[in-house]
C-alpha cells in the first residue's frame, strides 16, 4: 500500500557540488544506507534526482526527475513522486539521513489511520527542548496531489506550508539521531566511524524502562534489530545457483512481458468494431498465426486471422473470438453471433504482466523456484546475490558428549549442535561447526576468538545462566560489547547478545540457553531474524491464527511458546492442540509438534474455542 521515495534532487552546494546521496559513507554511499533501511518498509521504491541519473539507477530503483524547473526544493520531488505513485500512500525520506528508523512507515501509517489524516510526519523531542518537526519524513495520501500542486503553483515552497489545506498529524519518535541530516563534509567525516557506530547501551537507552533482568520479548527483538548490521558483499552467480540466495539488488526488467499484444486463446483475431450488434456476421480467414510466428497480414473489414494461444496480435486486431464460440469456423471462414464476446476480449496487452523498467523482483527476496523461471523469461543469466553469511556455532558444557563418544555417568549427548545445524542450513548459511567447548575461561576465549576471526556471526548454546561453571559472561566482557538478559518468555529465559572482536575482526554473538527446546525457540524468535537481516533478506516469521481446541493456562507478563499440533476441524477451521508436557528439556515434544502456539506478553489464559497465533513449522524447521 506504500510506495517509497528517496529525495536526492538537490545540488549538493554544501558538499562541494557533489550530490549528498552519492557521498562515500561507511564503505558505500549515503543513499545506499537510506535504501537499505527503507526497502523492507515499502512496496515500490524510487529515487528523486536531477543529475547523475545513471549512477542513481545503478542502485536498482527507478529515478524520477523534478517536473518543475529550477530546483524548487523537496516539494517538487514529492509532487513528482505523487504523480508516479501507483499505491494509495507515498513515504518520502531524504538521501542524507542514513540512520532513519526501521519502523518509520509502520508508525506513520498507524497515526494516519488513527486520526484519519492526509499526511503523517515525524518529529522528535530532546530533554528540555521543544518538539522538532521533520516534515521531509512524511507519509502522504496519494490522492492529495491536487492540493500540493495548487500550493506549488501559487509559489509555495515550505515543506510543511501546504499542511494548512489538509489534515496533518505529528508522530513523535524517541531517537533524534535517526533523523539527523548530514549537511556538510565536516559533519560527514565526523560520522565516518567503523562499521558499528552504536554501542548496545546506546541502542538500549532508546527503550523506555529498559531492565536487562526483566526484558519483554519485543524489546529484546527491537534492540537486536537496531544493533545488527547487514553484510554488504555482493556476488554474481549463475541463475540456477541463485536458488535460496538473497537478492542483493532490485532486478529491473529489460523488456515488456509479454513483449507484444498476444492472444489468450486459440481462436480468431479480429477488429472489435466489426462484431455484429445483432444477428450473425461471417468473417473471411486471411491468415493463420502461431506462437512465435507473427503475421504481416493486416485484416480488413469482414476479415479475421486464425490465431493460436500466445500468437502475436495482427495489426488492427484488438479482440479474439475463442474457437468454441465460432459457428462453422475453419481455416477459410467463421461466423460469430452478436454478444459472443465484447471488443477487447481475450487479448493480452504488451507489458501486462511486467513493464520494461519496473522491478521484477525486489532486493531482499529469497530466490524461489518460481523466481528462477521469471528471471529466465527476462533473459537473466546471472543474478546479484548477497554473499553467504558465515556462522560459527558450538555447545558449551563438560557434561556434553558428541555422538560416537562413550556416555559416562551424568553425561548427555549434545543435541543442540544438530538442531542449530539444521536451522542454519535452512537459512542457507555457510556453517562452521566448532563442536563442544569445555567449561573453562581459556577454552571459551579460544573458541570465541577463532569463531570471531572466521565468521560473521556466532551462536553458542549453554553457559548464559547463573551456573558456577558458566564463564561466558566473564569471557565475553573481555572480548566485546555483550549484554546478558533475562527475557520475559517461556521457555528460554536467559539470553546473551552482542558483538565480540578479535584481531581486528568482529562478529555478532547470540548466546542461547542450553535446554533443547529453549535453544530452538530462542533461535527462531531472536537469532533468525537478525541473521536474515545480516543477509539482507526480508522474510518475517509467518504468524497465522487457529482455534484452540483446549483451555491453556497463562499469566500476563511474559511471552509463552507452546508446542502444538494443528489439524482441520470438522467445519474446516484450523484447530490447534498442545502436545502435552511443555518442559524446555522435552525435545520429543518439538518433534511431535507441527507448529508453535505463540501467547503474547499481555495475553492471559486461553479458553477452548479462542483464536491464538501459531507459527507453522513446515518450511521453517
Amino acid at each position: 500500500m506504500i510506495s517509497g521515495l528517496v529525495l536526492a534532487g538537490g545540488r549538493g552546494s554544501r558538499m562541494g557540488n557533489v550530490d549528498k546521496g552519492l557521498q562515500p559513507f561507511r564503505s558505500s554511499t549515503m543513499v545506499e544506507h537510506v535504501l537499505a533501511r527503507l526497502r523492507p518498509q515499502v512496496g515500490p521504491l524510487a529515487i528523486n534526482a536531477n543529475r547523475n541519473l545513471d549512477t542513481y539507477r545503478a542502485f536498482g530503483a527507478p529515478v524520477l526527475t523534478d517536473e518543475m524547473a529550477d530546483f524548487p526544493g523537496p516539494l517538487a520531488g514529492l509532487e513528482t513522486g505523487l504523480r508516479h505513485c501507483t499505491t494509495p500512500y507515498l513515504l518520502t525520506v531524504p538521501c542524507d539521513s542514513p540512520f532513519l528508523p526501521l519502523d518509520l512507515a509502520a508508525r506513520l501509517f498507524a497515526a494516519l489511520q488513527e486520526h484519519d489524516a492526509d499526511v503523517a510526519y515525524a518529529a522528535t523531542q530532546e530533554a528540555g527542548m521543544l518538539v522538532q518537526p521533520h516534515p521531509v519524513f512524511c507519509l502522504v495520501r496519494a490522492d492529495r496531489l491536487p492540493v500540493l500542486s495548487a500550493y506549488l503553483a501559487q509559489g509555495g515552497r515550505r515543506v510543511d506550508g501546504w499542511y494548512r489545506d489538509i489534515k496533518a498529524v505529528e508522530v513523535v519518535f524517541d531517537d533524534a539521531d535517526a533523523f539527523r541530516n548530514i549537511n556538510t563534509l565536516d559533519e560527514l567525516r565526523g560520522l565516518e566511524q567503523p562499521a558499528f557506530p552504536a554501542s548496545l547501551a546506546q541502542v538500549a537507552s532508546c527503550i523506555n524502562g529498559y531492565d536487562p533482568n526483566a526484558l519483554p520479548v519485543r524489546d529484546a527483538q527491537r534492540i537486536i534489530c537496531e544493533f545488527v548490521q547487514p553484510v554488504r558483499a555482493v556476488e554474481m552467480v549463475a541463475l540456477r545457483a541463485s536458488l535460496g540466495r538473497v537478492l542483493a539488488r532490485d532486478l529491473v526488467s529489460p523488456i515488456n512481458v509479454p513483449a507484444h499484444d498476444n492472444s489468450a486463446m486459440d481462436g480468431y483475431a479480429l477488429r472489435g468494431a466489426d462484431l455484429p450488434l445483432d444477428g450473425v456476421a461471417t468473417f473471411k480467414v486471411v491468415d493463420i498465426v502461431y506462437a512465435g510466428k507473427p503475421s504481416a497480414v493486416v485484416p480488413g473489414p469482414g476479415e479475421c486471422v486464425r490465431i493460436m494461444t500466445g500468437g502475436v496480435m495482427p495489426a488492427g486486431c484488438d479482440s479474439v473470438l475463442p474457437q468454441e464460440f465460432a459457428d462453422n469456423g475453419d481455416d477459410v471462414a467463421m461466423t460469430v453471433r452478436a454478444g459472443a464476446i465484447r471488443a477487447g476480449d481475450n487479448r493480452r496487452l504488451a507489458g501486462e504482466d511486467l513493464k520494461a523498467g519496473s522491478a521484477a523482483l525486489k532486493a531482499g527476496r529469497i530466490i524461489r523456484p518460481s523466481d528462477l523461471g521469471l528471471c529466465a523469461s527476462l533473459g537473466f543469466a546471472e543474478i546479484p546475490v548477497q554473499r553467504r553469511l558465515r556462522v560459527a556455532f558450538f555447545s558449551t558444557g563438560d557434561e556434553l558428549r558428541s555422538i560416537g563418544e562413550p556416555l559416562g555417568e551424568g553425561c548427555v549427548y549434545d543435541s543442540n549442535r544438530y538442531t542449530i545445524y539444521g536451522m542454519l542450513q535452512r537459512l542457507g548459511c555457510e556453517i562452521i561447526d566448532m563442536g563442544v567447548v569445555r567449561d573453562s575461561p581459556e577454552a571459551l576465549e579460544d573458541a570465541l576468538r577463532t569463531a570471531c576471526e572466521n565468521a560473521d556471526a556466532i551462536i553458542t548454546s549453554g553457559g548464559v545462566s547463573v551456573g558456577a561453571a558458566d564463564y561466558t559472561k566473564q569471557v565475553m566482557a573481555q572480548l566485546g560489547d555483550v549484554t546478558f538478559w533475562k527475557v520475559g518468555m517461556r521457555p528460554g529465559r536467559p539470553l546473551a547478545f552482542g558483538r565480540v572482536t578479535s584481531n581486528g575482526r568482529s562478529a555478532f554473538l547470540f548466546g542461547l540457553p542450553g535446554n533443547p527446546v529453549a535453544v530452538m525457540v530462542s533461535f527462531y524468535f531472536f537469532a533468525r531474524d537478525a541473521l536474515l537481516q545480516m543477509m539482507g533478506a526480508n522474510a518475517p516469521l509467518p504468524l497465522l491464527q487457529a482455534r484452540s481446541s483446549e483451555a491453556i493456562r497463562k499469566k500476563p507478563g511474559r511471552t509463552e511458546y507452546q508446542r502444538g499440533i494443528i489439524t482441520r476441524s470438522a467445519d474446516g477451521t484450523p484447530e490447534v492442540r498442545l502436545t502435552g508436557a511443555q518442559g524446555s528439556g522435552i525435545l520429543r515434544s518439538m518433534s511431535e509438534a507441527n507448529c508453535m502456539v505463540v501467547l503474547h506478553d499481555e495475553q492471559g489464559s486461553v479458553a477452548a474455542g479462542d483464536m491464538v497465533d501459531i507459527l507453522p513449522f513446515e518450511g521453517l524447521f
